[in-house]
């Protein structure tokens, strides 16, 4: 990876003393995130039984503009619901004594106030997602619980400009989806993984043209939200994995499918739509352009 990046590793070593590694790359200074990260003043509970977990989730929250409490033993969750004033809470999947989907039930029956309860989890949530959402879940963030991915579960929450109370929205379209990812680079599937992963998304990956149509196709409908496919390819290449795809006699053959691309020209473009592609991105990915073309092809799925 530091080779890719055209930077140096060095070592300094000196026998029975030990070694220093120091990575050196050149990188783009970030721009400031503060104000995007920005979220209503809250008061937030979060119930997890590790205790490092709640401390640094509160600390993240708080440079959001978020006051949390939080509880590690699960008998105190509904009288510190009762006694305080809570906006939103964070509860863990798996507690000590039980699971946070029963806690949620109890929630429901004993408190009025209809307080957003987002799930949180460092495991993939398809399995139990119905039941979750039957007993009042509102939403889903996977750990671990980053400033991002806290942000994109809590956002959707926010009231317009001037309220403090959450509004009542579904959470961002992505959290929670599953893509299948179609690219032969192993460090192009890594730097893919780790930013959409962060950003709330379960991903798969296909190796080439051939194994994406093969995984599709093997896949119950509507197993996957979108595909992302590279065009060059070995085997198959993108064009002809997604004409497969879009010949395919099942009801999820429209599934967004986004071609991903060096060759960012306008002749490209033109054949991944030919191809029954929905949108062309261009490599390396910006994850704000994916994200932002992702959004707009649910949107368009849903209408």
């Amino acid at each position: 990876i530091v080779d890719a990046m055209d930077g140096q590793i060095v070592v300094d070593s000196q026998v029975g003393k030990g070694s220093t590694f120091h990575v050196i790359v050149d990188l783009k200074k970030a721009p400031d995130q503060k104000e995007v990260y920005e979220l209503p003043h809250w008061n937030m509970l979060i119930a997890d039984d590790d205790k490092l977990l709640c401390e640094t989730t509160q600390f993240t929250l708080a440079q959001m503009g978020i006051r949390a409490d939080y509880v590690t033993d699960e008998a105190q969750i509904l009288p510190t619901l009762k006694n305080g004033s809570y906006d939103i809470v964070l509860l863990d999947w798996i507690l000590a004594k039980g699971n946070g989907i029963e806690v949620a039930r109890q929630i429901r029956r004993e408190i009025a106030d209809p307080i957003p309860i987002l799930l949180i989890s460092a495991y993939d949530w398809s399995e139990f997602e119905q039941e979750a959402l039957d007993s009042g879940i509102s939403g889903f963030i996977q750990k671990p619980l980053f400033m991002s991915s806290l942000y994109a579960g809590l956002s959707g929450f926010a009231a317009p400009a001037g309220s403090q109370e959450p509004a009542e929205s579904e959470a961002p379209v992505w959290v929670g989806k599953r893509l299948l990812v179609a690219e032969d680079n192993e460090l192009n599937w890594e730097i893919a993984h780790d930013l959409l992963e962060e950003a709330g998304f379960m991903l798969e990956w296909a190796q080439d043209g051939v194994e994406a149509v093969s995984m599709f196709g093997h896949s119950p409908a509507g197993y996957y939200d979108a595909i992302l496919m590279d065009i060059r390819m070995p085997r198959q290449d993108g064009y002809e994995s997604a004409r497969q795809i879009r010949a395919m006699d099942r009801p999820d053959a429209d599934v967004p499918i986004l071609a991903m691309t060096a060759d960012a020209f306008s002749e490209d473009a033109r054949k991944a739509k030919e191809a029954g592609m929905d949108a062309h991105i261009p490599k390396p990915i910006d994850i704000d352009v994916v994200l932002s073309a992702l959004q707009a092809n649910f949107k368009k799925n849903k209408e």
